[in-house]
């Protein structure tokens, strides 16, 4: 049992700090939060989004008409792409400034919505840049409050305190995790995402299973954490075949962006180690890169690194993956690991995506060099030597 794992006389920080609204027709609530918002003089808003998802699954037929019969002015940074970058940020708080912007609203996926974050800080401090920020150059406290109108089922970052921003000059991608960027409200609308492509649809969601892996066996790992895990994996073993198979069954979307909103609280608590910190040098050098899929493509040979660490969590969390198989070990663990996810359509390795083992030094430099990496790889149930760091990507080629 997963108990074992837990030491009971090392005390753990619960966090659960956002209100979301989880259902199909949830957007709609945003008419009572633009209402509220008025009411505290939050009139004045910056809306980053990206170029057309905003539209396309009618979350801005209910936000655009909410905000103007509040009378609320807000401009509109519709320019964020996937693994945003520090200057796209630094765009969106001037122009936020040009009306004096004390709200901030993220319409999209975790890109959006990271942005929406940072900038709702850097509105707070606007003698500050994004690079600053990421480069941990200053330690905020205050940030604009921050709505977040999700369009996946994946980040969690809806409901949690963590923001990631690139820096692609430098080849970073770090991550900042700070209480004062909870969203004040999230939307999780299972109806806004029967349009997400396969592809993201897929990827979003072993985006979702990799947070509680590593929330449920980091070093920081709590009763609670494991126990959102468990239903994580569950939940998108369940249902994300359903909605590859029919991208419009709202139960399958509603039981993902579920699964993906737990497993944010699942590692707001028990925080992130290896795959994350080894996928982002991967999305920091190739820039289109997906971050779920980078995340698959290395779980596997993570899974093998650190199973004898936790292996009664790993196989209480992971029991619908690995069914009815007896004496697993880490390498059958990490087999049929590789073999649910092919199963569900993540079936290349890091050759396949352009990495070669003539990348293996950067990038094993980059997961100890790149600010706020080394905080994960201190959260890893082994340690994170640079041999084993290094392992870990040439497995995955």
């Amino acid at each position: 049992m997963w108990e074992k794992d837990i030491n009971v006389n090392e005390v753990k920080e619960i966090r659960l700090k956002t209100t979301a609204y989880l259902g199909a027709g949830a957007i709609n609530k945003f008419n009572d939060i633009a209402q509220e918002l008025k009411a505290k003089g939050l009139d004045k808003i910056v809306i980053l989004t990206g170029k057309g998802a905003y539209k396309k699954t009618g979350a801005w037929d209910v936000v655009e008409p909410a905000l103007k019969a509040n009378d609320i002015e807000y401009v509109l940074f519709d320019k964020i792409t996937p693994n945003p970058e520090h200057k796209d940020v630094d765009d969106a708080v001037a122009l936020a400034k040009t009306i004096g912007a004390n709200c901030v609203i993220g319409i999209g996926g975790g890109s959006p919505i990271d942005a929406a974050k940072s900038t709702a800080i850097l509105l707070s401090y606007p003698e500050k840049t994004c690079a600053d920020l990421y480069e941990f150059e200053f330690t905020p406290d205050k940030a604009a409050p921050v709505i977040a109108i999700n369009l996946t089922h994946g980040t969690g970052t809806e409901v949690d305190r963590f923001a990631v921003v690139s820096i692609p000059e430098k080849e970073y991608k770090p991550a900042i995790a700070y209480d004062c960027i909870y969203p004040m409200y999230a939307i999780d609308d299972p109806a806004l995402m029967v349009s997400l492509p396969e592809f993201q649809t897929m990827s979003v969601s072993v985006d979702a299973v990799n947070h509680v892996f590593e929330a449920c066996t980091s070093v920081v790992a709590n009763p609670l954490s494991i126990l959102l895990a468990k239903e994580v994996v569950r939940l998108v073993h369940d249902y994300l075949p359903k909605a590859l198979k029919d991208p419009k069954d709202v139960e399958a979307r509603y039981y993902l962006v579920y699964a993906s909103m737990i497993a944010g609280s699942s590692f707001d608590n028990g925080l992130l180690h290896f795959t994350h910190a080894l996928e982002h040098p991967l999305s920091a050098i190739k820039t289109d890169f997906t971050h779920g899929y980078g995340l698959g493509i290395l779980l596997p040979a993570v899974v093998r690194h650190t199973f004898e660490s936790r292996r009664a969590t790993i196989e209480e969390v992971f029991a619908p993956i690995f069914v009815d198989e007896k004496d697993i070990d880490a390498n059958k663990a990490a087999e049929l690991i590789k073999e649910w996810l092919r199963s569900v359509g993540l079936t290349n390795t890091l050759k396949d995506e352009g990495f070669s083992e003539d990348h293996l030094d950067k990038l094993t430099e980059l997961a100890f060099t790149t600010p706020s990496l080394d905080g994960l790889l201190g959260c890893a149930p082994v340690e994170a030597t640079r041999e084993v760091v290094r392992a870990i990507y040439a497995e995955s080629l």
